[in-house]
């Protein structure tokens, strides 16, 4: 157990623990203490050597592998990375200690890390899966990886209705842009079938299908439905076309005495003027 706790090319332990010669040790009074060395090497730290009573003195060779194990465990929490805390923990004199400790670590390949004097902080970016689990280690590490899951599958859902509310606006967008299409389609066949029409009056029949149209796609875009629907109005403006052409043939018969008469010629100006 002594050369196995001094080898500088052995970190992991569990097997060695697992034998029935070295869990025997725990039943003889001498020989528990070294049992209790060797489980700290599994999975303790050097701060659990220094406040177990009556272990047995390590040598400068366990003392190092001890502090270079301990590090990994530390590593687990950034807070524990500055040169004070280290200091503390392993057990050292002083920075030029910690240092000296960091760069045997990394050169024995058990971490990736670099020296930050300016700031008194050493940042780790990868550790070696060396240290043993401690006995009753599994459950909390199985409600972490849980919590850990449900935050993904939330992450998940909200991405999956984001996806889904883009799709719907982008939907709408081609329905508005197809409705557009659309009416300048059938304005353009409106004044194709109404040549004759007088030019100046064209556009403002043009203005107030345009705005007819806003208005009705904006009353889709906010869940609104205006007094008719995009055709309706058209058909509306196309009838009152044809009644005014119907008119004006009124007129060129009737001359002036329809005029006087409330005829066709009054009707049509009332139609005007609605």
């Amino acid at each position: 157990m002594v050369r196995a706790t001094s080898n500088s090319n052995t970190y992991v332990f569990a097997e060695l623990l697992q034998t029935p010669q070295i869990q025997a040790l725990a039943e003889s009074p001498d020989y528990a203490s070294h049992l209790d060395l060797l489980k700290i090497f599994s999975y303790g730290t050097y701060a659990d050597y220094t406040s177990t009573p009556n272990l047995p003195s390590l040598s400068d060779t366990q003392a190092l592998k001890l502090r270079q194990l301990s590090l990994l465990t530390l590593a687990k929490n950034p807070h524990n990375l500055s040169y004070g805390a280290l200091q503390k923990s392993l057990g050292l004199h002083d920075t030029r200690a910690v240092e000296d400790l960091i760069i045997s670590a990394i050169y024995a390949g058990l971490v990736d890390a670099q020296l930050d004097p300016h700031n008194n902080a050493v940042h780790i970016s990868s550790v070696s899966p060396l240290r043993d689990l401690a006995p009753g280690s599994i459950p909390p590490m199985l409600n972490s990886l849980r919590a850990w899951s449900e935050r993904c599958t939330l992450a998940l859902e909200n991405l999956e209705a984001q996806i889904a509310s883009i799709k719907a606006d982008a939907a709408k967008r081609r329905s508005e842009g197809k409705a557009w299409d659309d009416l300048q389609t059938k304005l353009k066949e409106a004044e194709e079938r109404n040549p004759s029409q007088n030019s100046h009056d064209f556009p403002n029949r043009q203005a107030g299908l345009l705005n007819r149209a806003l208005a009705h796609m904006q009353g889709q875009r906010f869940g609104k439905r205006g007094p008719g629907s995009l055709d309706a109005s058209l058909y509306d403006e196309e009838a009152m076309d044809l009644d005014d052409d119907e008119l004006d043939d009124g007129e060129g018969a009737a001359g002036s005495s329809g005029a006087a008469l409330g005829g066709p010629g009054k009707k049509r100006a009332n139609r005007r003027k609605l």
